[in-house]
């Protein structure tokens, strides 16, 4: 007798959740056959991954930039701020010769680096750049230097960076543009793509030496620069509009409004223009040579079209 009791407590609740669960199971279907257990899958010859026979066409590298920075810190006050702050960049080049370069956040994981950015009218660069921070202090005052309120800064007030770190910067790039296969005008600094509030790697950034030393980067043919040159007589060049040399900026990838007048920040943008490929002209003013420098990149490397409705 204490055996059927004991038989019928036990199997009675089992029953009844069976009889629960049958009648759930009718009303709602069958859960799905996986319980998140390896031996579900014990024996079936079905269950795996090929990832030979078909690859999508639709599909492309997530890594389409590299942005180079200057930290505006010293060595330690960069090291805890990329490590530990709430920005980080994938890699860290320091100012002391003898260390290694720093790998911070992993090539194909995603760094806090770039921030609000544009670029040949992709944004949010985070997404798919990798981020090089360089130890430099960024700027000093000089003698006679502008109020600080002033945007346009002077190149006296900018720091070089030393021989050690321009040749890191050099291997880390080559190496990061043979795996990614980066274009060479998305080798970029962060103005390139923060022109209204952000000056690094600044115009002392050797951009030029870079090209023509180790092949990195975009840099205008001066045959084409030349020629653009001798197009425009002064008088000629004072009747090109804002909007007609805005429209190459935006062809080169800036982000800029095309009015046609220069209000303050689309002199921002050319400012990080001359930065980055007129360093011995950073006015903010358009400028001849600045025009035909422009010019000369959108024949070597723009491919971007001007929608009929700004032209």
């Amino acid at each position: 007798m204490f055996l059927v009791f004991f038989v019928y407590i036990i199997l009675l609740p089992l029953y009844l959740n069976a009889y629960e669960e049958k009648s759930y199971f009718d009303k709602y279907g069958n859960p799905s056959v996986f319980s998140g257990y390896l031996s579900d899958y014990e024996g079936d010859s079905n269950l795996k991954i090929d990832n030979e026979t078909y690859k999508a066409t639709g599909a492309d590298e997530r890594i389409k930039s590299i942005i180079l920075h200057y930290t505006a810190t010293d060595d330690e006050v960069g090291k805890r701020s990329l490590v530990f702050g709430d920005v980080s960049s994938h890699y860290l080049i320091t100012s002391l010769a003898d260390d290694p370069i720093y790998s911070l956040v992993e090539p194909n994981g995603r760094s806090w680096h770039a921030g609000l950015s544009s670029f040949y009218g992709r944004e949010n660069l985070n997404d798919t750049s990798i981020g090089i921070e360089i130890v430099n202090m960024g700027m000093e005052k000089v003698a006679n230097s502008p109020p600080i309120s002033v945007f346009f800064r002077p190149i006296e007030e900018y720091i070089p960076y030393s021989d050690h770190q321009i040749k890191k910067v050099a291997y880390l790039l080559t190496n990061l543009i043979n795996q990614y296969g980066i274009d060479p005008k998305f080798i970029l600094g962060h103005s390139d793509i923060a022109p209204s509030r952000k000056f690094d790697p600044g115009p002392k950034f050797p951009w030029e030496f870079l090209y023509r030393e180790y092949n990195i980067g975009a840099w205008y043919n001066e045959k084409d620069k030349v020629e653009f040159l001798k197009k425009y007589s002064d008088e000629e060049f004072a009747l090109v509009s804002p909007k007609e040399i805005k429209i190459e900026l935006f062809k080169y990838g800036y982000n800029i409004n095309l009015n046609d007048q220069w209000d303050e920040s689309s002199k921002r943008v050319l400012y990080a223009f001359q930065c980055h490929f007129n360093p011995d002209n950073i006015t903010g003013e358009i400028d001849k040579e600045t025009y035909a420098i422009l010019l000369a990149l959108n024949k070597k490397y723009s491919t971007r079209k001007v929608p009929d409705s700004i032209k």
